[in-house]
């Protein structure tokens, strides 16, 4: 299987390309967002990123608030986390 690495800090994926892993995301689209420091530091509740539309829009603003890593095939997409999920997804 082959493997693309985007770097989301230097590329990060725009609201069409969030809207395309939305829509194959196996998670909940609200796990999308990492709830740390910056998130803390904003101010944000889980009322702000409770909707696809909310995580979209708040993820193109805060791109370091992308849960990682994220990986993406051809028809589905997971958060990696725990790591044996990925392993997981790769031998499916």
């Amino acid at each position: 299987m082959r493997a693309d690495v985007v770097l989301y800090l230097k590329t990060p994926p725009d609201a069409a390309t969030l809207r395309s892993i939305i829509a194959k995301l196996e998670d909940p689209v609200t796990d999308l967002v990492r709830r740390d420091n910056l998130w803390a530091k904003l101010g944000l509740t889980d009322d702000d990123a409770s909707t696809a539309d909310q995580v979209v829009e708040l993820l193109v603003q805060h791109k370091q608030l992308l849960q990682r890593p994220l990986l993406v095939t051809a028809d589905r997409a997971i958060i990696g986390r725990p790591k044996d999920r990925v392993r997981e997804l790769l031998t499916s």
